[in-house]
């Protein structure tokens, strides 16, 4: 772990791993008395670094001290539950050297129920003789490959973190860029999603194309990066180039659940509700499980069954439409639109 001044949500980190690892080996980039106290409290392997603005580097410090065949890697306002705990320790009996990584389930947005609707696949485990690196200054990324065992470990974010500041990532790629420095494919990608973030528009695309052109970024990545465009696009208007953007996605990997849906949506508007009915279904397809990278819940569950609801309707197969707002309703209960359709369902076949 790499830690910094503040010590909010550490101790629950550093508590929920501390039967689960062999050793832990905190780099500390200037933190305040405090939270080394709290460190001390779970190990003696504390290692300073200066650097605070180079974070690969201090992670790669913190690897370099590792001396057990694995490394697991946390940040500081992370933290796995009770249940999670045991799932770890069973995966532990069965890590072989077969196995040069492991990824783990990270969700980053929950709904009203508490279930995830945003999750992220990272890779958490490595296996230390393939001296892995970290790679980059900002938005840093571990560089793995080999064979990845996909665990069904959850690894959750303490509530009381702030989240990043999108105008920090922005100043500082807009320093290097100042300073004449070439961007990695990996830079190119995360100072578009600044750009966008900060509703530069135009210059976001340019950038998302320039890192697609690149033909070097993680097909996750660029899946998302044509996603992102479109929702440029559609931002701006030009929903033909919104829809291309979308489409683009498919040169990458089978259409993504909300690939389908966005495209979906966009044939529902021109009331082309066969052709969205398609859309629809094929989100509902897709085996999320397989999918690395960032998954949106979302669009493989209850949002897919809501539109069908509406177009099966708009078509005339009430059945299919009453169906697919009961498959919705599964999810999301008290959801104002579901509510809305089953009350309008009763009151209309009462009078059938």
């Amino acid at each position: 772990m790499v830690v910094g001044d503040r010590h909010e949500g550490l101790h629950q980190c550093l508590n929920s791993v501390k039967s689960l690892c062999d050793e832990i080996i905190i780099v500390d980039v200037g933190s305040s008395g405090k939270t080394k106290r709290t460190v001390q409290e779970f190990t003696n392997k504390i290692f300073d670094f200066k650097e605070i603005n180079n974070l690969a580097a201090a992670k790669n410090l913190a690897f370099s001290h590792a001396t057990m065949d694995y490394i697991l890697w946390l940040d500081a306002d992370e933290y796995l539950l009770e249940e999670d705990q045991l799932k770890f320790k069973e995966l532990k009996k069965y890590l072989n050297t077969t196995i040069d990584a492991v990824s783990m389930i990270c969700p980053m947005e929950f709904d009203e129920y508490g279930n995830p609707s945003l999750i992220y696949t990272s890779n958490r485990i490595v296996k230390r003789g393939n001296h892995v690196k970290w790679k980059g200054t900002f938005n840093e990324y571990l560089e793995v490959s080999g064979t990845i065992y996909r665990s069904d470990v959850t690894i959750r974010k303490s509530d009381n973190t702030t989240p990043s500041q999108n105008d920090q990532s922005l100043l500082i790629y807009e320093h290097r860029l100042m300073n004449g420095e070439i961007f990695s494919p990996t830079d190119l990608y995360y100072y578009a999603n600044a750009l966008k973030a900060h509703s530069r528009l135009r210059k976001a695309i340019m950038y998302y194309k320039e890192f697609l052109n690149t033909q070097k970024g993680w097909v996750e990545d660029q899946i998302q990066a044509c996603i992102n465009m479109a929702e440029c696009y559609k931002e701006l208007g030009e929903v033909i180039k919104e829809k291309e953007s979308l489409v683009m996605s498919f040169i990458y990997d089978t259409p993504r659940p909300e690939v389908s849906c966005r495209l979906g949506d966009l044939q529902k508007e021109k009331g082309e509700y066969k052709k969205a009915i398609i859309w629809y279904c094929l989100a509902l397809e897709k085996d999320l499980e397989s999918t690395d990278g960032i998954r949106k819940i979302d669009y493989s569950t209850w949002y897919p069954h809501l539109q069908l609801c509406f177009c099966y309707w708009q078509i005339g197969e009430k059945k299919k439409s009453v169906e697919h707002n009961n498959k919705a309703k599964v999810y999301k209960p008290n959801d104002s639109q579901v509510m809305y359709n089953d009350q309008f369902f009763k009151e209309y076949f009462s009078h059938k």
